[in-house]
């Protein structure tokens, strides 16, 4: 086939287009950023409560592979420091829950079944001795995935109705969360996949050896045709598949993007859900592995969207997809049936004979509008607002969702540190040494550490001066200094609590002035976040937080935290607003209340 003379040209639009969606780098990166930051929340909220899980957000948000229009789900993995995953004998462990990864000739290609071995003695259990245990014929005692599920599904029946798909178990719409065991011992399917990709051009030696040390994970999934579907773990390398997306250049990720804009707007028509995101992952990474460096610009993008629809329709002649990693698995097997096969092969075929002419018809994000447009001059022009008000939306929305997942579990880290015996100079002090231990590579976690710290530090000397007016002693001036070091969290809540405190102390008019203070800091452009109920996040509704400001345009963040008076904090609280929180719920009331509503009213 002979490339036609418009395609550069055409690349060029759709490219400009993608931008106008939300597809630019500096958002892609803040997207990344966003999400690795709230990883360093999850895990440093389990440290201060004292858990044994590992948090990991994978997917297109956290990619920045994603546009709004796409609305793609949140993705995350939980993985538990509980469970021992051996892979011989030798890797068993005294005190913990030890799991042996068996497979035969009869199990397909990416699937485990786990032996439950006992927690004192390296030997096999041959008892059920837990619900989530079933017998194999043979004898031998497994540790069933589809029990596992059910379990997490259960512990979720106070926070309403879960989902499950696939490995996933959510009780959050649009979030897939996925509760698996990690794997951090050298895998053969691994090093197969080491072998082969070394001495190419892509994956780059770093990333090859990067890849050799991280963990993979064993999520609840079994194959659609096994006897064991119920009992099998399947072996996924998120991590070097997130390594494979960063390593994208910003004309594979808009390739990647159109990819999925195309699946969902056009193939969807035909198939349905059958092709996934990782579908149109996994044709990138053989793209990528399989086209010199020197073509992956701006201006071939619709040849190289072209190159990957020709891989496509390769597979579905043969009618197998490759997993990219690990060898034996065919990604078309239990998504989309033998017919839907065909039919896309006839539409992509089409497709590819008329030179792509179908990205007209994209309806997400308008990109058909868009690419019609008389000339790229007046698109620049007539988006250029539009484009930047987006942008910065976006960037806004993303904070926000950041804050609030933080309030979420800084909430839940407070009730449970006020209720241990543990001493709240401990806790900063583990949060200190997080922040001090950091290397430079690590910033997030010290921005997360330092974050958590303040907030900590805050109530630590809320609840001092509580402490002194409950025994009637004169708040010093070093304490109320103090109570100062948490004002740049957010615009209001650290100032309402230093007021409410001097209030209560006889400090009228210094309450006054602080009050007046906060009053004129939240303006009409601040938004209250809130960690303990769903709020409404349209992009239209930031856009207008921004309008006549843009987000780098305010002095500080323009969020304003909820205000939370926990028990220990008694007298720092106004006789009326203690009125207020303890005034007589009627049962009918109470029982209207979300479980998350119940824990936070709970905290009063």
């Amino acid at each position: 086939m002979q490339i036609p003379e418009y395609f550069n040209e055409l690349s060029i639009r759709m490219s400009e287009a993608l931008v106008d969606c939300g597809a630019r780098k500096d958002t892609v990166m803040e997207r990344r950023d966003t999400y690795l930051c709230r990883e360093s929340c999850e895990f440093l909220a389990r440290v201060l409560r004292g858990t044994r899980f590992e948090c990991f957000h994978f997917g297109s948000q956290s990619e920045g592979t994603t546009t709004p229009g796409l609305q793609s789900d949140i993705d995350i993995l939980y993985s538990s420091y509980n469970v021992n995953i051996m892979t011989d004998l030798g890797d068993w462990k005294a005190g913990m829950c030890n799991l042996l990864m068996l497979y035969d000739d009869f199990t397909p290609p990416q699937q485990y079944l786990l032996q439950v071995f006992r927690v004192g003695i390296p030997e096999p259990e041959t008892s059920l001795c837990d619900d989530m245990l079933v017998r194999k014929d043979s004898g031998v005692v497994l540790f069933s995935a589809e029990r596992w599920k059910q379990d997490v599904e259960h512990s979720l029946k106070n926070f309403g109705q879960a989902t499950k798909q696939g490995p996933s178990v959510s009780a959050r719409p649009n979030w897939d969360v996925v509760h698996a065991f990690h794997v951090c011992k050298p895998l053969p399917e691994i090093q197969h996949w080491i072998d082969r990709c070394s001495g190419r051009h892509w994956p780059s030696v770093q990333l090859l050896e990067a890849a050799r040390a991280a963990p993979c994970f064993l999520v609840p999934a079994g194959h659609p045709d096994s006897n064991y579907k119920r009992e099998e773990w399947r072996l996924s390398p998120n991590l070097i598949e997130r390594m494979l997306m960063f390593s994208f250049n910003m004309t594979q990720i808009k390739c990647y993007i159109v990819l999925k804009l195309i699946n969902k707007s056009l193939f969807a028509n035909i198939v349905g859900d059958s092709i996934t995101s990782f579908h149109c992952k996994t044709l990138m990474f053989y793209a990528i592995e399989r086209t010199h460096p020197s073509l992956w610009f701006e201006h071939n993008l619709m040849f190289l969207l072209w190159h990957c629809l020709l891989i496509l329709r390769k597979w579905l002649q043969v009618r197998r997809l490759p997993h990219y990693i690990i060898e034996g698995v065919n990604l078309f097997e239990g998504k989309i049936s033998i017919v839907q096969q065909r039919r896309l092969l006839v539409y992509i075929d089409s497709m590819i004979r008329s030179n792509l002419h179908d990205v007209f018809h994209i309806g997400i994000e308008n990109i058909g509008c868009r690419l019609q447009a008389c000339g790229m001059r007046r698109i620049v022009q007539a988006g250029e607002l539009r484009r930047d008000c987006l942008l910065s939306s976006i960037s806004v929305l993303l904070e926000y969702e950041r804050l609030e997942r933080f309030l979420k579990q800084l909430r839940i880290s407070l009730d449970q540190m006020l209720s241990s015996n543990r001493s709240f100079v401990k806790h900063m002090a583990v949060l200190l040494c997080i922040a001090l231990e950091c290397s430079d590579a690590n910033v997030r976690l010290k921005y997360v550490s330092c974050e958590f710290f303040q907030h900590v530090y805050g109530l630590h000397n809320s609840i001092q001066s509580s402490n002194c007016l409950r025994l009637r002693q004169l708040l010093d001036s070093e304490l109320l200094s103090r109570m100062q070091y948490s004002f740049n969290t957010d615009v209001a809540s650290s100032r309402l609590k230093l007021a409410s405190t001097l209030y209560c102390s006889g400090h009228l008019h210094a309450a006054a002035r602080v009050f007046e203070d906060v009053e004129r800091r939240y303006h009409s452009k601040v938004k209250a976040v809130c960690g303990c109920r769903h709020v409404d996040r349209d992009l239209e509704l930031f856009a207008s937080l921004i309008s006549g400001i843009g987000y780098t345009g305010f002095s500080e963040p323009p969020f304003a935290f909820c205000v939370k008076l926990f028990r220990h904090e008694l007298h720092c609280a106004p006789c009326i607003l203690l009125f207020e929180m303890n005034r007589n719920i009627t049962e009918e009331e109470s029982t209207q209340r979300s479980n998350v509503e119940k824990q936070w009213m709970g905290s009063a």
